[in-house]
């Protein structure tokens, strides 16, 4: 069996180093090369994964000339989510952009076009996807445990996106603060704020949730710190056309989800025209509601299967196989996240509901 050969390229998410974990334990996948202009961010990864010079690289187009890569993984500032894959393009490689798809509609239409004119994949890697949890919790809608879905309630989010590293190392406080005003988390150019960060895990795996339904109307209003260019509080009312829901993103939890679920729980609360499902991040169980039971029950999340345990996993099963890239991985599915994003950040600027932007 051949090896698939992966190139990581920019390193301004902190998930780049979780996904060359992925390419490096996956036993048909090897890293050829890693690709930043900056040498010290690269150094985690080039120690972790035992990466030589010769897979080291600080120009992009030397980098994949050189690796010939099937696949790139990409961690870019969202900003540059698109002139990156359309550089990439033409080199006919598939594509697994790091969450959040884009910096807005137009650019996520950029990337598909791209990719698609390529004949190859793209991908956007949303993480709560592969929680077994929420993979549960969409098993049990489809086969129609609580009817048809009619809200979603989302609360997600951490203390920061400058708190942790890869592999969810720790940042002190006193670093997290000296590094809020040179990070891309924290200006608007950049596609920074908790809302562009957060609210596309819950609009995307909700409209997946959903079937693919769009809600019609948009609200949305954000915190505004006089110290910050960026919102860390948001929360986004969707209506439906059989309902509300309502997506909420908070950088600044009492504690980090995968260490400890702070209150609010991080995940998602679903509910059917039969029944209602809570599905909590990292939790082992989703407990289901319904009118023959009203009594809240427990089940035990479903084992993942082999080729849909992970991004990097999935991409590559796709790769083998030939088949179509589904669920909340998918660009259409993502974009629908992304017009929900989009008209968020109008609503919030506007202080005002506006229709679903296209």
């Amino acid at each position: 069996m051949r090896n698939w050969r992966v190139a990581g390229i920019n390193f301004d998410h902190m998930h780049m180093g979780d996904l060359l974990r992925e390419v490096y334990q996956h036993p048909k996948a090897e890293i050829v090369g890693v690709c930043d202009k900056s040498a010290e961010r690269m150094q985690s990864a080039i120690a972790t994964f035992k990466l030589g010079k010769n897979k080291v690289f600080h120009e992009v187009d030397r980098c994949v000339e050189e690796t010939k890569p099937d696949l790139v993984i990409l961690c870019a500032a969202t900003a540059d989510h698109a002139d990156y894959v359309e550089r990439l393009a033409k080199y006919r490689v598939h594509v697994l952009v790091e969450k959040p798809f884009a910096a807005s509609i137009a650019d996520s239409d950029r990337m598909t076009r791209a990719v698609e004119d390529s004949g190859k994949l793209l991908a956007v890697n949303w993480p709560l996807a592969w929680y077994p949890c929420h993979v549960t919790a969409k098993r049990l809608i489809d086969d129609g445990a609580i009817g048809e879905v009619i809200e979603v309630h989302f609360y997600d989010g951490n203390r920061g996106p400058l708190y942790h590293l890869a592999d969810k190392a720790e940042v002190s406080q006193k670093e997290v603060e000296a590094a809020k005003s040179g990070s891309w988390w924290y200006k608007h150019a950049s596609g920074g704020g908790s809302l562009r960060d957060y609210l596309g895990y819950g609009a995307t795996l909700g409209t997946w949730f959903m079937n693919g339904e769009k809600p019609l109307e948009v609200t949305c209003v954000v915190d505004e710190s006089e110290s910050l260019e960026v919102d860390e509080h948001s929360i986004t009312i969707c209506r439906y056309r059989a309902g509300l829901s309502k997506f909420e993103t908070r950088w600044g939890t009492f504690t980090d989800p995968w260490n400890q679920q702070p209150q609010p729980n991080c995940g998602f609360v679903l509910v059917g025209s039969e029944g209602t499902i809570s599905s909590f991040d990292y939790e082992q169980h989703v407990t289901v509601q319904t009118r023959q039971r009203p009594t809240p029950t427990r089940i035990e999340v479903d084992v993942l299967q082999d080729g849909h345990r992970s991004a990097v996993e999935y991409v590559i099963r796709c790769m083998e196989t030939g088949n179509a890239i589904v669920g909340p991985l998918d660009p259409a599915i993502s974009r629908i996240g992304q017009q929900i994003i989009d008209s968020a950040v109008l609503s919030a600027r506007e202080k005002r509901t506006v229709g679903l932007l296209s």
